[in-house]
């Protein structure tokens, strides 16, 4: 048998080989880097890579420009709006699929958003021409109609596969049209949401609110009208999209009102049986639905605004929903006109920015702590809650504008309503969800992760939540919810019993939890919510809904076998650790959250923060007390992906230098 007679390389031949592989391996990150840079810059294409598109449709909210539209042209322009929204719509379903069958791992933007900007040229035209005919013809539409690609983040951390950290079944069939779920943003669909949408809700730091002021009408009227555990959903919008199918392009929850659709008139509304215990009020009140990615086929999996858009898993029944109008800071309140429409948030904020956004969420027995763009991470023994708090000043004329939002206004930090404007009850509605923090070091294998149902293009932002209502409460029933607030007294159907705390948490707060996701304490007895909620525009009601037991879910389908019982379960620490801002579960500690808080507003009378109004004067604002966005009205780096180009340029710096380090230490030693 022959030998092997080759010499052994030495120990300083070896540094030598270490040190150029550290070398060229450092200058290669670098230059693809910089390559990638360069392609950014350019923007001429969308970079696939194994994960998917990072990106998606961009336009200018044309209905946020038009605050003025004449009564003959409105049926016709908010027929266009709505028609422009499925143009988006259709355009990102064709983004996704481009993404999907492109070959070269490169995406030719023109070949998405050429045929959508043309569409919308010739919508723009004719909103401008039915305007036209209606004697006010507006100036400068034109530049609204060319859209872009917004890049934004891809996949959820630490997945164990390009599919998003979501196995095949799990995200298959109920995506609409059966297909496994394909590389793309994450869970619904492959748009969202990711791991850097939520945030442990106890690393945001506490509000405080202040006294109301001496003449503040600081009584409550508290209504009940269930939790929607009759399943009346649809993806209408009455308000926005009148007579259009469709028109949300996502599902909404009902309660109040049993006949909101885009087709029903305000005498259908009037007619229309009530959910609310007191038969007086037939308001409708109306949000986006909350789904768990856990696999559930939905009924609505195969529908337009369902799975067909993104819009998958299984819906959540609220386990409580609380109505409390309250007063203002400053004085008495006046009576809500009837058929008044109010919209608070922005469905569209991820791209339009958050001058508009109002989304609060937090946790039972911790609601003084507020997330604006993040989903939270409850400890275990809390639930999630989400906050509405609605505009509180109205113009005295007008039950709606052509943008839906110019006839009411949010009051000042004191109360103070815009010249002209006078102060009405304000709704705060809170809505409570028992669903656990989801594990996001496995893509929410594990304990799914839930979002809000959105636009399409929206990728479920927890940013884009919003509620809508339709004043329709009798005039004898709107005089006593009146004159309930401006005396002081504690009043309505929802009120707590004598000798309970009231809605403003008048007792004092119950014990908090206090384990941060991913714990595993001993069994608890469930969720305390006794704090008092706050929310955007203040201090939320902690009163119960009498009727707001929790429901079975609409579908028949059982949850994920990897859901544990909330009040004994285990869960694995490491799967429910929050996400930092580049996705990655880390602690608490060391990623304050204050620049994500929602603006503290008192539901009730007295805030030490100023109310949405005064935040949102400019876009991009954002409320005292919190530092400013990155990325400007877009969000953090984490939601726009503008950090994740960064890691290559340093990895390969400190590989660079390392292996000129080691070349040279081994030239010393050899010499």
């Amino acid at each position: 048998m022959g030998h092997n007679r080759r010499k052994r390389p030495t120990g300083a031949r070896r540094a030598t080989f270490g040190a150029f592989a550290l070398i060229l391996g450092g200058g290669g990150l670098v230059a693809a880097n910089v390559i990638a840079s360069a392609t950014e810059t350019s923007n001429a294409a969308v970079p696939l890579g194994g994960s998917g598109i990072a990106a998606t449709v961009d336009c200018p909210d044309l209905g946020e420009r038009l605050t003025t539209v004449p009564d003959g042209a409105r049926a016709d322009v908010d027929t266009e709006l709505a028609r422009m929204d499925e143009q988006i719509a259709a355009a990102y379903r064709g983004l996704q699929e481009a993404a999907r069958t492109a070959d070269d791992g490169t995406l030719d933007e023109a070949a998405v958003l050429g045929p959508l900007n043309e569409e919308r040229t010739a919508a723009i035209a004719r909103v401008t021409a039915a305007m036209d005919a209606a004697g006010e013809r507006p100036e400068g539409l034109e530049a609204l109609a060319r859209c872009t690609l917004l890049r934004t983040e891809v996949t959820p951390a630490a997945s164990d596969g390009a599919d998003g950290g979501r196995d095949a079944g799990q995200d298959g069939a109920g995506q609409g049209e059966g297909a496994p779920q394909e590389p793309g943003n994450g869970g619904q669909a492959g748009n969202g949401p990711v791991a850097a949408d939520f945030a442990d809700i106890m690393s945001v730091e506490p509000t405080v609110k202040a006294a109301p002021g001496e003449n503040a009408s600081r009584g409550t009227f508290a209504g009940s009208c269930g939790v929607n555990a009759e399943g009346l959903y649809n993806s209408d919008n009455i308000i926005v999209a009148p007579g259009v199918g469709n028109g949300a392009h996502h599902f909404h929850d009902y309660i109040g009102n049993q006949a909101n659709n885009a087709f029903a008139g305000d005498d259908d509304l009037a007619a229309a049986a009530t959910s609310c215990a007191d038969q007086g009020d037939k308001s409708s009140y109306y949000w986006p639905v909350l789904r768990l990615q856990d696999g559930t086929t939905e009924r609505d999996a195969a529908s337009p605004g369902g799975g067909i858009e993104g819009n998958a898993g299984r819906i959540v029944t609220a386990k409580e929903v609380t109505l409390t109008f309250v007063g203002n800071e400053r004085g008495k309140v006046t009576e809500m006109p009837r058929l008044l429409r109010i919209i608070t948030g922005d469905a569209k904020a991820f791209v339009n920015g958050d001058t508009n956004a109002n989304a609060s969420w937090s946790c039972t027995g911790l609601e003084d702590r507020r997330l604006a763009d993040r989903y939270p991470l409850c400890p275990r023994g809390s639930d999630v809650v989400r906050t509405f708090t609605f505009q509180s000043c109205w113009d005295g004329r007008n039950t709606d504008s052509a943008n839906h939002r110019t006839h009411v206004a949010f009051p000042g930090a004191d109360g103070t309503c815009p010249d002209g404007f006078q102060p009405i009850p304000r709704l705060v509605q809170r809505i409570v969800y028992d669903v656990d923090a989801p594990s996001l070091a496995d893509g929410g294998k594990t304990t799914p992760l839930f979002a809000v149902d959105s636009f399409p293009e929206q990728l479920h932002k927890p940013v884009t939540d919003h509620g809508d209502f339709i004043n329709l409460f009798d005039e004898g029933l709107m005089r006593e919810v009146v004159d309930c607030i401006n005396s002081g007294r504690t009043c309505g159907a929802g009120a707590p019993p004598a000798g309970e705390p009231g809605q403003g948490g008048d007792g004092g707060p119950k014990e908090q939890p206090t384990e941060r996701p991913g714990t595993t304490p001993p069994p608890a007895d469930g969720g305390e919510d006794g704090k008092d909620g706050k929310g955007q525009d203040g201090k939320g009601q902690d009163g119960k809904d009498p009727g707001g037991d929790a429901t079975a879910a609409p579908s028949d389908a059982a949850s994920a076998p990897a859901e544990q019982d909330r009040d004994g379960g285990k869960r694995d620490a490491e799967a429910t650790a929050p996400a930092g801002r580049d996705g990655a579960p880390v602690s608490p500690e060391a990623e304050p959250r204050a620049a994500t808080t929602a603006p503290d507003a008192s539901g009730a009378v007295g805030s030490a923060v100023a109310t949405p109004e005064a935040d949102r004067t400019a876009p991009g604002a954002v409320a005292a007390g919190t530092a400013p966005r990155a990325q400007g009205a877009r969000g953090g780096l984490a939601e726009t992906g503008a950090g994740l180009g960064l890691w290559p340029a340093a990895a390969g710096g400190v590989l660079f230098a390392a292996g000129c380090a080691l070349l040279i230490r081994t030239r010393r030693q050899a010499g």
